[in-house]
């Protein structure tokens, strides 16, 4: 662990660059609070969000203050429909803020064009107005195209964002019949939509997966389209990205096949680079707004560091020595204060990384209320995916209206979700990547009031890096948002779902990219498409758009059922549920603790019963991995770093139980559940036997490569757009394809994500951190602020710190000083 050194920076809201900070100035540190507090109770018209957060001490690390900024506004364009105006204006708009009167005139003018202004800056009207202004001309019947009314299509990377924006839609009944098309509509619902909605509000996973395929039924809706509006766009990166990318290119052309040619609307508060990324996402010439003039009320950013926990110690450490090695659960930490910003009647929202720390974080503030107020526990929930649709409305109501003051939310809330009266946003460890922090902070201070957005660090090698480095985090702009349409494992499954909804020809090549010709050769090859005179049809009775999991969530979902009762009471992706609902595993949801008792893993059921055991579970798994393609390399004297495709078996095998009042292990079980087997990309570094001798003569070389490895992998998200969730790692001391001491980190997703070729392009800078974060922990052996990982698969073993230390210094003896 680095010890503590708090500093506090004041900065202007226009010095920030979109919206990055700065950090430099020191100051002491404050009194040490004890690891255990009790609630405390202040006067609700007095607390102060950002005071409160101060009183904790030495566990703020870093405080940045941001001045409030003044509006330049702009008048109505007199284009836009008066009742669209009478609208907004009846909400108290009575003006435009400058950067909304500038999309309006490119969106009016026909351009493409990407928003990309700060959190609460006003982006759903800069598109709304222009695509109702359409739907009203329609009434007269003067925007007929084709006998076909004017439509708009709104896609949201989540179904509560676009819950929300047909809350704000409410007040246009006049003109707009909107609607939302999503896996929760009743078939009654989803045939309503097709024949009378003219605004549709939808994700990708439908038009992927619904629309396109049944193109023929949705002609009114996509033939007549005016206005496509893609809302937090920087959502769509990575895997996913490149299938959205895909996606909308299938889009274009059906829209093209029925005669419309819609104005693509796409907007952020948090992309770089935002005429170049819409342009890659969308294949269109796209115009950037990027110049915020709306107002920002004064806001606070804290970095938090949990305490050490007293008596943990490495084994023959006295209890005053540095050489303690846990500190507190971010999550406790999170919901005591939680617990005190509600007892101050501070309306919060935290964020946390897993649906098991959501219900921890909720679960630890509702007992500490009940010391102080039997009726606040009801006033704090948790909301993830896994709910069912009414659940979660229910919560966003709730959440609105202000009876929770208090939600712990998995980011399924990050994302545009306009709720006025939010005073503070906690984020419960790193959420990946700066933009995703910046749009969770930006989820406070709506309502004009001041606001505080505080990073409670978890135990890990790269929380605590950036809460000792708020510089790193606070200083530099959002990352490049990173995805790679001409991966093979994407384009072919959307070339197939082309052919199957029209049929392809050449003409349509352009469209999918530069390896749309080998892609439709090898469908061809392997049977699935066939050429005939018209071009290349699909040959399959099955759907093609269902070889696409543009999620990579590695299957269906998989229903958890109470045995009592038979009701489904909730699911998990396919991809996780071998390491959650695992016969035996531990599951909670809405705060009721249920223990699975079978689980079906062809048929994607899992029964569960309810119980309270005083025990957590952890699944753990071991991982295989072989190369079967070597792309790039370069020789660093003995070691050498490569890039390449590689086979990754991972099979989960048993789980431990871990006592949830000790923390210690209980018990472990064997489980007996098929390899999984992905292609993907990795990068993988070596160093020649003669090397490892010498550098870890009195090391252990297994533990010493699986403690870089953890680090490494920690560490990768502060260089690319990805967290330690996206990548993967495997290390051996000796390895069959390469003869020697190999450390391989792989990205989680077929055909590759480009995180792991990143790694490769910035191997030295990269290594060059993970081995000073290792050195400068202040533990004597290793632990989660370090080189312990929170997804081992072998319960973090073996690890040697020293010896990591040493690898990647002989490592790095003759990388170049800087680049690679």
């Amino acid at each position: 662990m680095i010890s503590n050194a708090s500093t506090v920076r004041d900065v202007s809201a226009s010095s920030i660059p979109t919206p990055s900070l700065a950090c430099i100035q020191s100051r002491s540190a404050s009194t040490r609070r004890d690891a255990e507090r009790q609630p405390e109770v202040w006067d609700t018209r007095q607390v102060d969000p950002a005071d409160l957060v101060l009183r904790y001490g030495e566990r703020v690390t870093h405080v940045e203050r941001v001045a409030a900024r003044e509006a330049v506004v702009e008048p109505w364009p007199g284009w836009v429909d008066p009742d669209v105006r009478a609208m907004y204006e009846a909400e108290g708009i009575t003006a435009l803020w400058g950067h909304q009167a500038e999309a309006l005139h490119h969106v009016h003018a026909g351009r493409h064009t990407v928003i990309a202004t700060g959190t609460a800056s006003g982006k759903s009207l800069a598109f709304q107005a222009p695509a109702l202004t359409g739907l009203a001309a329609g009434r007269s019947g003067s925007s007929l195209r084709g006998n076909r009314l004017p439509t708009v299509l709104y896609l949201a990377p989540t179904k509560a964002l676009a819950a929300d924006q047909l809350r704000r839609l409410a007040g246009a009944s006049s003109f707009a019949r909107p609607a939302t098309v999503d896996g929760d509509n009743s078939r009654e619902e989803r045939a309503w939509a097709r024949d009378h909605a003219n605004y549709l509000l939808t994700n990708p996973d439908t038009l992927h997966h619904s629309i396109l395929p049944g193109h023929a039924r949705w002609t009114r809706v996509l033939g007549g389209l005016t206005h496509v509006v893609v809302d937090e766009c920087h959502h769509y990166r990575g895997v996913f990205g490149a299938h959205v990318a895909h996606v909308l290119r299938r889009l274009r052309r059906i829209c093209a096949f029925y005669g419309a040619d819609p104005v693509f609307v796409l907007s952020s508060a948090t992309v770089a680079d935002p005429e170049v990324f819409a342009a890659r996402l969308t294949g269109l010439d796209v115009v950037p707004v990027t110049d915020d003039a709306s107002p920002h009320a004064a806001s606070t950013i804290a970095l938090w560091e949990p305490p050490l926990i007293p008596g943990l110690h490495t084994p023959g450490s006295g209890p005053d020595t540095p050489d303690a090695v846990v500190r507190r659960s971010a999550t406790t930490e999170a919901g005591e204060l939680l617990t005190d910003l509600v007892i101050g009647r501070v309306r919060s929202l935290v964020f946390v990384r897993s649906r098991k720390g959501a219900e921890a974080v909720a679960a630890t503030a509702q007992r500490r209320l009940a010391e102080v107020d039997p009726e606040l526990p009801r006033r704090v929930a948790t909301y993830r995916g896994g709910y069912l649709p009414e659940e979660r409305r229910e919560l966003e109501q709730r959440l609105r209206s202000g009876d929770l003051l208090g939600l712990a939310s998995t980011n399924a809330l990050e994302l545009g979700i306009d709720i006025a009266g939010l005073d503070a946003v906690i984020s419960v460890g790193f959420p990946g990547t700066r933009a995703a922090l910046q749009q969770q902070f930006g989820r406070a201070g709506r309502s004009g009031r001041d606001s505080i957005g505080i990073l409670v660090a978890r135990d890990d090698p790269l929380d605590t890096f950036l809460v000792h480095h708020p510089e790193a985090l606070l200083g530099t702009p959002v990352e490049a948002s990173v995805f790679d349409p001409d991966n093979p494992y994407v384009l072919g499954p959307h070339l197939a779902a082309a052919a199957q909804e029209i049929p392809l020809t050449e003409d349509d090549f352009p469209l999918f990219g530069p390896r749309t010709a080998e892609g439709v050769a090898a469908l061809e090859a392997a049977g699935w498409l066939r050429k005939r005179q018209a071009g290349w049809f699909w040959t399959k009775r099955e759907r093609a758009s269902d070889l696409a999991d543009i999620r990579s969530s590695g299957g269906a979902p998989v229903q958890i059922v109470d045995d009592a009762t038979g009701r489904l009471i909730g699911t998990v992706d396919g991809g996780s549920a071998d390491s959650t609902v695992h016969e035996g595993a531990v599951y909670v949801h809405q705060g009721d603790v249920h223990v699975v008792d079978h689980y079906d893993v062809e048929h994607g059921v899992a029964i569960v019963h309810r119980d309270n055991p005083e025990y957590s579970t952890m699944a753990k798994s071991v991982t295989e991995i072989a190369v079967t393609d070597i792309e790039r390399t370069v020789q660093w004297g003995a070691a050498a770093m490569s890039f390449g495709s590689v086979d990754v078996v991972n099979q989960v095998v048993s789980y431990m139980m871990r006592s949830t009042t000790g923390g210690g292990v209980i018990g472990e079980e064997p489980l007996d559940l098929p390899e999984r087997t992905l292609q993907t990309k990795a990068v993988w570094w070596t160093l020649e036997a003669d090397a490892v001798a010498e550098a870890l003569e009195n090391a252990d070389i297994p533990g010493s490569a699986h403690a870089a490895e953890h680090a490494a992998i920690g560490l990768l998200p502060l260089l690319a757009t990805c967290d330690r969730w996206d990548i993967g790692g495997v290390s051996t001391a000796l390895h069959a394809d390469t003869g020697t001491l190999t450390v391989f980190v792989y990205d989680g997703y077929p055909g590759g994500a480009g995180f792991a070729e990143r790694g490769y392009d910035v191997a030295a800078r990269w290594l060059r951190v993970t081995r000073d974060a290792i050195s400068a922990c202040e533990c004597a052996t290793g632990c989660p602020s370090c080189v312990h990982s929170p997804k081992c698969g072998n319960g973090n073993e073996p690890l040697d710190k020293a010896g990591a230390v040493k690898l990647l210094d002989a490592l790095l003896a003759d990388a170049p000083d800087h680049g690679r």
